[in-house]
């Protein structure tokens, strides 16, 4: 669709204008929220991401948070992904796009994932969600049945997302 494509250019084009300092202000912000958030203090496993560089910086709360929590992370195979617990950062290997993934076992039951913090492209107040065109995501969160929240920089939020049939939404999203 040339809508989204058209999207994430300038989602790209705006993450790219900020500075250093912006990133780590507002991802921190957002990182923040999540840590008050009941739903993150209740949960005892945690969906994550191993975040890229136009992402909110996850690595370090991955890291803090591994210490009292299950956190999984995905891991792309083929076409579709996996969710894997990680172990720590020796535990990592370069996988698919140049993303550092956890090696070991996939985790099957999903029922046993409490919350998810999910990344986007861009997000509307909907929960509508733009990812970076590979579907991934979606096929990931129509499996899972907790809590979703995306997170994202505030100049990621948009007043709508156009979405296909097949888009999956995220609960609500948190931007620093």
């Amino acid at each position: 669709m040339e809508e989204k494509k058209n999207t994430r250019k300038e989602i790209r084009l705006k993450i790219k204008a900020m500075y250093g300092w912006e990133k780590d202000y507002y991802g921190k912000r957002a990182l923040q929220m999540i840590e008050a958030d009941p739903l993150f203090q209740k949960a005892k496993t945690v969906l994550l991401f191993w975040s890229l560089p136009d992402e909110i910086y996850t690595h370090a709360f991955i890291e803090h948070w591994s210490e009292s929590k299950t956190i999984l992370l995905p891991v792309v195979i083929g076409e579709d992904s996996e969710i894997r617990t990680f172990q720590g950062t020796n535990m990592m290997k370069t996988g698919a796009f140049n993303i550092d993934e956890p090696v070991g076992e996939a985790i099957t039951d999903y029922s046993t994932i409490d919350l998810a913090i999910i990344p986007g492209m861009a997000f509307d107040p909907s929960g509508s969600r733009l990812g970076r065109g590979k579907g991934y995501y979606d096929k990931l969160l129509a499996r899972l049945s907790c809590h979703k929240i995306g997170v994202c920089f505030p100049c990621q939020l948009l007043p709508s997302i156009p979405q296909e049939p097949w888009d999956e939404k995220v609960n609500r999203v948190i931007t620093g």
